[in-house]
This record gives C-alpha cells, structure tokens and sequence, in this order.
C-alpha cells in the first residue's frame, strides 16, 4: 500500500510538507512539540540529517518519533557520512519501521559544519542513492545479492529553479526523475515569474513538484541569503519589503509575504505543493498557512 504522502501526492490535492530539525542531544521536548504543532496541518514532516553538516540526533531516529505522534514522515538522507552500505542498511531498517518517504540528498560540505576534523564519504550521490532505492525495491542490493524480504518508497530528490546557469540544474534534474524521483522539494523561491519558466520545463516529465519557501525574518536575512547562499535570489522589493516593517514586525511581515507566495502558487496552479523551510521557527508554520488562505 501506498505512504499517506505517496496517496497525497497523487490525490490531486495542494500537498504541504515541512521540516524539524533533531536536537543536538537527546533531548526531543522542543521537536515534539514542534510535531504536536505540525501534524494536523500539513501532509508530511522532513526530518533532517545532520542539516549543515552539524551533528544532531539521526534523521531515521527523529522520524519514528514523527510517526510515534501520528505524523507522516519523510526521511532526509545525504550521502556525506555514509558509504554504501551504511546507506542501504538504514534504508532497510527505516523501511521496516514503516517509515517509507524518503528525500535522497549529497548533502552540504563537511567544513560549513561543526565536526572540520571529520572525513566525507560522499560514496555516491543523490542521483546514485536514487538508484539505489529502486534497486532495493527489485529485491537487490548494489552488490547484486538477493533480499529476503523486499521494501517500497516513496523517493524523492531536490531541486534549485533559481540557479544560475539553470542548465546543469536542469540537466541532474532529469537524471534524477530518469532514476525514479517521484517527488522534488525545491531550493526556495521568491521569485514567481522565474519559478514559472521552472515549472514549463518540469511539467514535460512524470513528477511531483513542492516549491520551497524559507520564512523571511529579517531584511538582513534576506540579503544574507542572496549573497551567500547559491540558488537564492530574494528579489529586491522583498527586501524592501522586509526592511519597511514597523519594528518588532519582521517576523510577522516575513510570515505575511510566505502566505502570499503560497496563495499564489496554489491559486495559478502553477506547482503541486510546497514545502515550507521555518528554519528554527516551526511553531509559525500554521500561521503561514493561515496568512495563505488554507
């Protein structure tokens, strides 16, 4: 039987998905309230792996908790701190835990994170870890050796519209929805009309596409993003936007212009979904999707 998020993807429906980070410790009290929060407004919950390449309780670990509170998970999985064994294996056991979504990524650089002295495996990528979920799914692992018991997924990958040159971005696309990504969680978007030209291509292939949407909270933020960070542009009328708010209103104003962007992407059809990206601040999540009208 289909995940609840592989049925959602396929309902029709305007998906919502959204992300926890797990605590760098073993104490899960702010991430379970965040999924008490969470799981009666949207169709999914990330769970991130080591995000950042900062150490924190394991992405497969924060997961059953998300099913343990009734929520739909999707186990984010990078192929930075894993060769391929250690990769399959975890498939494995998440798949026999029930834990069936799961959002294949390389993952970020070791030395942007806390552990510098650490050594990246990197063994494949986020298109071989496609693969390589498929290649389970036949009854295989990559040794070629038969599986007493086979699992299913609901597979998935990233995707950066804004980046630029597109076109490498667009070619590891398809190779992507060639190896099976049935579903793209994309880099944020601010910039709809450039996000369009995205989806004109993307609507040529069998894919389920979520936009990205990192909250603004800040006018700095913004910037700071546009400038360090490749794939984000945040247009200048944004930041202006952001800037123009009456102190102490950042945060609502930053919510104000996610809920808009979502309303819009809903309202044109322009994409299958979002996924929202409240980056420490998940407990606004549900007013994002009030200030969107949903």
């Amino acid at each position: 039987m289909a995940s609840k998020f592989k049925q959602a993807l396929n309902s029709g429906k305007f998906v919502v998905t959204t992300e926890v980070g797990p605590a760098k410790g073993t104490n899960m009290d702010a991430m379970l309230h965040h999924i008490d929060l969470l799981k009666d407004v949207v169709d999914a919950i990330n769970v991130t792996d080591n995000q950042s390449s900062v150490m924190r309780f394991p992405s497969v670990g924060g997961c059953m908790l998300v099913k343990q509170k009734g929520a739909e998970p999707i186990l984010q999985m990078t192929c930075r701190d894993r060769n391929r064994m250690a990769l399959q294996a975890d498939l494995l056991y998440a798949n026999y835990m029930g834990i069936e979504n799961v959002l294949c990524l390389t993952g970020d650089a070791i030395p942007v994170g806390d552990h510098k002295e650490a050594k990246s495996v990197f063994d494949l990528d986020s298109v071989q870890l496609l693969k390589t979920v498929r290649t389970l799914e036949s009854g295989k692992d990559l040794g070629g050796n038969d599986l007493d018991g086979v699992p299913s997924y609901c597979a998935g990958a990233i995707v950066t519209p804004e980046a630029n040159p597109i076109e490498p971005q667009l070619v590891k696309f398809e190779k992507k929805v060639n190896e099976g990504a049935e579903f793209f969680q994309t880099q944020a978007i601010y910039d709809l009309d450039n996000f369009k030209k995205f989806m004109k291509h993307a609507r040529k292939y069998d894919t389920k596409i979520l936009a990205g949407i990192v909250l603004l909270s800040s006018a700095g933020m913004a910037r700071y993003m546009t400038k360090n960070i490749p794939g984000i542009f945040v247009p200048q009328d944004l930041i202006d936007e952001m800037a123009g708010a009456p102190k102490g209103q950042a945060l609502k104003t930053g919510i104000e212009i996610a809920g808009r962007l979502i309303g819009e992407l809903k309202k044109e059809a322009i994409c299958d979904g979002v996924h929202i990206m409240a980056i420490g601040k998940e407990e606004v999540v549900p007013d994002i999707l009030a200030a969107a009208g949903m």
